[in-house]
């Protein structure tokens, strides 16, 4: 699934945060818990270069724990980066977030300094509760859709902390088709950018896949089809998602399906793993190659087909 949504504010932040960069300590990136490696946007790390980051994994009560940890300890491994986990009782935990930014910068911690960081992440992480919750108070609007921030603020925290707030962005193209899937059933881009039973389908699959005891108490299924699509009917008929004609609504159960996997009502579920991501990336750095080989080709018939011609002339 090829997403392709980049809104004119997000072109404009990503302008934006390039300029500021260069004056930031320490980046804080909000990551989906459930899909750590999707909701990871490559224009941060490009833009970043080499700063430290601290990279949060938030709804993670939403998110299976054990691979929330293994998450946590992949990420680690990269050199100045620093992760955390998330859940619905943020505020007990919070202060965390400033302790690792002095950690990281200990040369901007005391009297007369302040330390800049800049917190980012794509649309529909959390990333404004989050922000609420830093700050003790409502700065950042919150909602349960997509790109609601729209502009940067600067928020002063305590322990001399300025904090820079940027607008929820994806890139322009998401290269990996497992990612769009992903993205689109979590609730990052836009229901109207999608279609829900290929979603959904997908999202089965993954699920009859990783977590089959879970679909099983939850659609009240003793047996498990082996089929994405046969999941999708039997699990309709249980709910009584039928059409005229006594035909199963597949779509009314793809929508089903896809918002108590937003909601959490299925149980808590992480749909990869860094053995997917290591995979994928090898498969996302092989198609650029065969793009970048499929243009220089084209570019070269164009300089043969202009050689032809001008020999012709002659």
């Amino acid at each position: 699934m090829a997403i392709q949504w980049f809104p004119g504010h997000m072109n404009k932040a990503r302008n934006e945060i390039k300029e500021v960069m260069p004056q930031m300590d320490v980046i804080i990136e909000v990551l989906d818990a459930r899909i750590p490696y999707s909701s990871e946007n490559p224009m941060v790390t490009a833009l970043r270069a080499d700063k430290p980051v601290i990279k949060i994994l938030n709804k993670a009560d939403l998110a299976d724990p054990v691979m929330t940890s293994a998450w946590m300890s992949y990420f680690e491994q990269e050199n100045g980066v620093k992760a955390i986990a998330f859940g619905n009782d943020k505020a007990a935990e919070v202060h965390k977030i400033n302790e690792l930014c002095k950690k990281l910068v200990p040369h901007k911690v005391g009297p007369d300094k302040q330390i800049k960081a800049m917190i980012m992440g794509i649309p529909n992480v959390g990333k404004s509760t989050l922000i609420n919750t830093l700050a003790g108070r409502i700065v950042a609007k919150t909602g349960n859709e997509p790109a609601v921030t729209k502009a940067q603020q600067r928020i002063k925290l305590e322990d001399g902390i300025m904090l820079y707030d940027t607008p929820g962005m994806l890139w322009p193209k998401v290269e990996n088709e497992n990612s769009g899937y992903r993205l689109a059933a979590t609730g990052a881009i836009r229901d109207t950018a999608i279609e829900y039973e290929d979603v959904a389908s997908y999202t089965a699959e993954y699920l009859l896949q990783s977590y089959p005891k879970l679909l099983q108490q939850r659609y009240k299924i003793d047996e498990l089809p082996e089929q994405d699509w046969q999941f999708i009917e039997l699990a309709g008929k249980k709910r009584g998602c039928i059409r005229q004609g006594n035909q199963i609504d597949t779509h009314k159960m793809s929508e089903i399906l896809i918002n108590e996997l937003r909601d959490g009502v299925i149980g808590r579920i992480t749909m990869e793993t860094p053995a997917m991501r290591d995979a994928e990336e090898l498969v996302v750095e092989q198609l650029r190659i065969d793009a970048q080989l499929k243009l220089a080709a084209k570019e070269q018939e164009k300089k043969d087909r202009r050689a032809r011609a001008r020999k012709n002339r002659r």
